[in-house]
This record gives C-alpha cells, sequence and structure tokens, in this order.
C-alpha cells in the first residue's frame, strides 16, 4: 500500500501493515508550483458584481432618503427665495460649493474625516468628475432659456430611462421588467403635472437633452465614485475645482460684471440683515445637502436618486402652490398624483426584489 511521504519532517510515514513504504521525496520547488497554481486558480474564480446599494439595510435607505427629500425641498425653497432678490444662480452655486469646500477642510482640520494621498490616475478621474457637475449645470442652465419650462421638465424627468440605458450599455447590468414599467407613471405624471405651453428650436431640444445625458452620467459617476472613495473625500477633493469652475462660468455670463454694477449702484445696501441671514443659512444647507446626496447616492443607488428627482419635481410644484400661490389646475394635480403613484410602485417593486435576492 502506498502511504505519501511526510515532506516536512523528513521521515517515512508508516503503512497501515506496519512497515515503512518507500521513500519518495518530492522537490520542494514542484511542491511550491503546485501550491502556486492552486492559489491562482482559486483567485481566478468568478466574483459576482453585487451593486453597492444592495449591501445596505432598508432601513438605512429609508433614512438617507428621508434626509435627501427634506433637505432638498428646503434647499430648492431658500434658492428660489434668494434668486428673487439676487438673480446670479452661477454665483449661488459658486457659494454651494465653496461653502462645502470650507466645510471639508473644517472637518479634516479637526480630525473628522481622513484623506488619502490621491495617484494621478485618480485625481484626474476627479477633476473630471468636478467638470462633469458644473458642466452638468452650465447644461441645464443654457437650456433652460433655450426651451419652455415645460418641455424642459419633461426632457429631465426621463433621466431614470437615461439612467437604466447607460448601465445596460456600459456595465451589462439590468433591472426587472416590473422596474421598467414603473418608470411610465414616473415621466407621465410629470409629464401632467407640468402641462403648459411646449416649444423649442432643434438647437434648444439638443441642449436639453444633453443635458439629460449629463445629469443620469453625473449620478452614475457618483456612484461609482464613492464606491472607492468616501462621499467626504469625494466632496473635499471636488468642491474647490467646482467653485473655481463655476466663478469662470460667472465671468462669461456677465454674472461678475452685473455684480459689480449693482456694487457701483450701492443696491445691496437696501438688503436688510435677513437676506445676509438666509445667504448663511442656505450655505449650510448646501453643504449638508451634498453630503446627504453623495452618501444616499451610495446606500440606495443611481437609478433610485433619479427616481427621487422625478418625485421632488412634483412635490415642488405642491411647495409652490402652498408658500408662493402658483396656481394649479386638476389637470396638474392629477399628474403629481400620477408621479407619487409611480415613485411608489417603483419603491414596491425595489422591496420586491430584495425580497427575492435574500
Amino acid at each position: 500500500m502506498y502511504t505519501p511521504v511526510d515532506v516536512e519532517s523528513g521521515t517515512d510515514a508508516i503503512s497501515l501493515s506496519g512497515r515503512r513504504s518507500p521513500t519518495i521525496a518530492y522537490p520542494r520547488n514542484i511542491m511550491d508550483d503546485v501550491a502556486s497554481t492552486e492559489k491562482q486558480s482559486i483567485d481566478n474564480i468568478p466574483k459576482t458584481d453585487v451593486p453597492l446599494e444592495r449591501t445596505y439595510s432598508l432601513l438605512r435607505k429609508v433614512v438617507y432618503l428621508a434626509a435627501y427629500f427634506s433637505l432638498n425641498l428646503a434647499l430648492t425653497i431658500s434658492n428660489k427665495a434668494l434668486l428673487g432678490n439676487a438673480k446670479y444662480p452661477w454665483l449661488l452655486t459658486t457659494m454651494h460649493a465653496s461653502s462645502t469646500s470650507f466645510g471639508c477642510f473644517v472637518l479634516l482640520g479637526c480630525g473628522h474625516m481622513k484623506a488619502k494621498f490621491l495617484s494621478t490616475q485618480e485625481s484626474l478621474t476627479l477633476v473630471a468628475f468636478s467638470g462633469l457637475f458644473a458642466l452638468n449645470i452650465a447644461m441645464s442652465n443654457v437650456s433652460l432659456a433655450a426651451v419652455s419650462i415645460p418641455l424642459h421638465q419633461i426632457m429631465r424627468s426621463t433621466c431614470p430611462v437615461v439612467t437604466i440605458a447607460i448601465y445596460w450599455l456600459v456595465y451589462k447590468r439590468s433591472y426587472s421588467r416590473e422596474t421598467y414599467l414603473s418608470m411610465v407613471p414616473l415621466i407621465l405624471g410629470v409629464s401632467i403635472a407640468t402641462a403648459g405651453d411646449y416649444y423649442c428650436t432643434l438647437s434648444g431640444f439638443l441642449l436639453t437633452a444633453t443635458g439629460v445625458l449629463l445629469a443620469a452620467m453625473k449620478t452614475i459617476a457618483t456612484n461609482r465614485l464613492v464606491g472607492n472613495f468616501s462621499p467626504m473625500e469625494v466632496l473635499l477633493y471636488m468642491s474647490p475645482l467646482a467653485a473655481a469652475q463655476c466663478v469662470a462660468y460667472a465671468f462669461v455670463t456677465g454674472e461678475v460684471h452685473e455684480v459689480r454694477l449693482e456694487l457701483a449702484a450701492n443696491t445691496f445696501r437696501t438688503l436688510d440683515w435677513t437676506f445676509f441671514l438666509g445667504l448663511l443659512v442656505n450655505a449650510c444647507m448646501a453643504f449638508a445637502l451634498n453630503i446627504i446626496s453623495f452618501q444616499t447616492n451610495k446606500v440606495a443607488g443611481a437609478l433610485t436618486i433619479s427616481v427621487c428627482g422625478n418625485v421632488k419635481q412634483a412635490l415642488t410644484i405642491m411647495l409652490g402652490v402652498i408658500l408662493f400661490s402658483v396656481p394649479m389646475g386638476p389637470l396638474n394635480a392629477m399628474g403629481m398624483l400620477i408621479t407619487v403613484a409611480g415613485a411608489a410602485w417603483f419603491s414596491k417593486v425595489e422591496l420586491d426584489n430584495r425580497k427575492t435576492r435574500s
């Protein structure tokens, strides 16, 4: 009977018959090659690419989504109030990026966050992302001036569908049939809720479509980035770059020149302290929303964030009626209900899919 040799001790193993087996000592380099081959075969086993958002609990997703919605709506209302007194959207965005950058550096200095040393590739990635971030805002503002507001809102409501298409084309990721069907009431509801005069030029339509594509790309890029960096790290490196780019846009669009004229005419002296307090609160909310937005994208996923954008449009209309006495007809109200119903359907589908996977 053959019995293997105890290679480590150099002694022969005893066979069951009590006699020593012939000593066969395999060279150590051969054994090392076998072990190395086995390790390589194990390392080459394909690993399941599970989306990051599927690793978080339902409770955590609900908490972050609730915080995201609350801050998003509050900042939207605050922006509307501020832009009513000073129509400088690019400078307002610069303030948002600057306050986020300042807040991140304060947290870094206090030891509440850590920043790792970036490689050249990581640095270039964050620079590209900051450019995408600023370009997305620029395209949205430019396209809004080229088409009617109802058409702009309808086209922006297709962001979830564009997000799905990018995931399928680039990352080969698909969703259930119910998820695809739930997109119909989400888009239809926004279309009805924002019904109005539709007009655009060909260039305006193309600019708006490009803006939709950029918005979906930014949402997906954020989701991919926060898988490699913490949301705070992304904001720490990206915010100063975005602020500088927004200042450049403010120069190009003439906002800086207009502010200089206002300062020369002492127009800002007519504003009371509540306006400047509102600016401070607005900047703090922007900092908080940026953190929550990136973390929510990481926890809930890019598609869910896109769906939230549609629901936000409907809720913004409702808040406009309540706070600013914006007129709303029964058709608009029906569109809001359809949008909310579509979001509820999407949520149910996500819950059912989660139960199926578990």
